[in-house]
């Protein structure tokens, strides 16, 4: 199978890159723009691909609210886009959405049909993105997931190490609650999507979450960073981390006390054992490790 990866730099896109054994094309902004019609086309044209992958998107939720024209473009017009491109080429689009379609105001994790009440601009763009692949392309597999995390770029575990290699104390939000989830598990999803698409010239379309578990808070995901962190060298002294409430830590838009998403329909679907995210963290601090 030829797939052609929207998004190459991004946490997700990296860890595709490293574990496909397709012929992956994976391209950045500057060579596949999903803003821009004329570069996916141009895109598709060139490398023919069986299946698009859509791992870009606009992730910056606080600047989502002063920069809504930039997140209406990454979010919202550039799945769009790629959904209808997709639809005249033929093939499938599998695109990666959140947990921030959600309020998080219910009381049990979610499953897909429940109601998509974004907070915030960032939400409110990705929801809109879900809409319009929907309404594009009926070959769509959208996987929402949340607190991605990996070895690469931009995210909370590297974000806590960080901050604790210069700290003796780091105060962590103890109620918003998710399920942590390794970028390599999610490549591995998809992957394995790419492969059951190759034998069987089909998948069961539709919305699936995906996250791992157990589900925590930022405090008790911060604890388990620390601890396996100074397990594995990272950090060479103690850090204390303390619960402290969400409104200690005011942010331009309010985020889903509860991310907790339920991947029954996901499990049922298809066939991969995924590790807890704590496993994935040691691999991900092993990586880090090696790398200091």
């Amino acid at each position: 199978m030829r797939v052609l990866v929207a998004g190459a730099n991004g946490q997700v896109g990296q860890s595709l890159i490293q574990r496909s054994s397709h012929e992956l094309v994976a391209l950045d902004r500057g060579a596949l723009d999903i803003t821009q019609p004329h570069s996916i086309q141009s895109a598709i044209e060139r490398h023919r691909p069986d299946v698009l992958i859509n791992a870009a998107a606009y992730t910056a939720v606080d600047r989502a609210e002063r920069e809504s024209a930039l997140a209406v473009a990454g979010n919202q017009t550039g799945p769009a886009l790629l959904a209808a491109a997709c639809a005249g080429a033929g093939i499938p689009l599998l695109h990666i959405s959140t947990d921030y379609v959600f309020d998080g105001t219910a009381d049990r994790p979610y499953v897909e049909t429940d109601p998509t009440q974004p907070l915030g601009i960032y939400g409110q763009t990705k929801c809109a993105g879900e809409v319009a692949v929907r309404a594009a392309l009926p070959e769509h597999i959208i996987l929402r997931t949340s607190w991605v995390f990996s070895a690469h770029g931009a995210n909370f575990v590297r974000t806590m190490l960080r901050l604790a290699d210069t700290r003796d104390q780091l105060s962590v939000v103890d109620d918003q609650f998710g399920g942590p989830t390794g970028a390599d598990t999610i490549a591995d999803a998809l992957l394995g999507m790419v492969d059951r698409y190759r034998d069987t010239g089909a998948l069961p379309w539709g919305t699936y979450h995906f996250s791992q578990l157990p589900h925590v808070s930022w405090h008790q995901f911060a604890c388990e960073i620390i601890r396996q962190g100074r397990a594995r060298g990272l950090l060479d002294h103690d850090i204390e981390v303390l619960p402290v409430p969400s409104s200690a830590y005011p942010t331009t838009v309010e985020r889903p006390k509860n991310s907790r998403l339920d991947r029954a329909k996901y499990d049922q679907a298809f066939d991969l054992q995924t590790p807890s995210w704590k496993a994935e963290l040691a691999q991900v601090l092993g990586v880090l490790s090696a790398r200091s």
